[in-house]
């Protein structure tokens, strides 16, 4: 029988659930979640840590997934800072005290059936899409949970992203309107374009629109940069940003090749309440590697 394996992006998930529980406290105080009082941290965290359980068992109610995970980051910087030093610059640091409570809420999953998933240097996207892309090989369905517009490069017809916040898919048509490119041409718009919310620089004087324009009547980037029929100003600006183009391609590719040390049957997902139920879906579950 197929599988159908959900992928649940843990700080995407956790991170937007603390800050629906923390924003009352903040806002009632006029303080920031460092000030907050130690009870109200507290109060805080066991709030997201029962909000997050209680997504948990929403998602796999929904998705009934035979298998899942939930992926976490690592701990210390990833690859990526190590080759561009600006890599998420700015954005806003995890509170201490919600970064201390994170293996309780991973323990809190794990009572739920599902385990987690730590990388030592890879960043969760990275894991989530090296698992995806296995899984999809061999013909097996993937629900990635996350609002992370960086999972839509791997969306195919095994690989759906599901955003639990606003209960919808983000799919072929969500691309088309946001972006007006196709699933296969993100990339190369990012690019060209930049990603601000990972404080990669694009090519300077070309935005959205620019990009997929150029994209929709070109193809790809490389078929753009070996036109010939180019305007002066956009064959200069490409000609002045090879490097950068170059590195922004590696901050901006997930990686699909990591070392799992697993099989499938490791996050096969059973219901605690069904431990002993003849009902679970048997599978190959050996093509992960060990």
């Amino acid at each position: 029988m197929s599988a159908h394996l959900v992928l649940i992006d843990a700080l995407n998930l956790i991170r937007r659930i603390y800050a629906v529980q923390e924003r009352p406290f903040i806002q009632s105080s006029m303080s920031d979640s460092n000030n907050l009082s130690h009870n109200t941290k507290k109060q805080v965290l066991f709030n997201t840590q029962e909000a997050c359980i209680a997504a948990l068992n929403k998602i796999l109610n929904q998705h009934q997934p035979t298998h899942a995970l939930v992926v976490f980051d690592s701990q210390q910087p990833c690859w990526r800072y190590k080759i561009y030093s600006d890599y998420k610059q700015g954005r806003k640091k995890m509170p201490e005290h919600l970064a201390e409570k994170l293996p309780e809420i991973q323990d809190a999953f794990l009572e739920q059936g599902v385990d987690s998933l730590v990388s030592d240097e890879d960043e969760a996207d990275d894991l989530i899409a090296t698992l995806a892309i296995k899984m999809a090989l061999h013909g097996q369905k993937v629900t990635i949970i996350s609002t992370d517009k960086g999972f839509l490069s791997l969306l195919s017809p095994n690989i759906v992203l599901y955003d639990h916040f606003n209960r919808r898919y983000l799919d072929e048509k969500h691309i088309k309107a946001k972006f007006d490119v196709k699933t296969s041409q993100l990339i190369d718009l990012w690019i060209l374009t930049g990603d601000n919310t990972n404080k990669i620089p694009g090519v300077p004087g070309i935005g959205q629109v620019t990009a997929s324009r150029l994209l929709n009547e070109y193809g790809s980037l490389q078929a753009l940069i070996n036109a010939n029929d180019l305007t002066k100003s956009i064959e200069d600006k490409l000609r002045e940003n090879q490097e950068g183009m170059k590195l922004a391609r590696q901050l901006l590719t997930l990686r699909q090749d990591i070392p799992l040390g697993f099989n499938l049957k490791a996050i096969r997902f059973t219901n605690p309440r069904l431990r002993d139920s003849d009902n679970i879906v048997s599978i190959n579950d050996t093509f992960l590697p060990r």
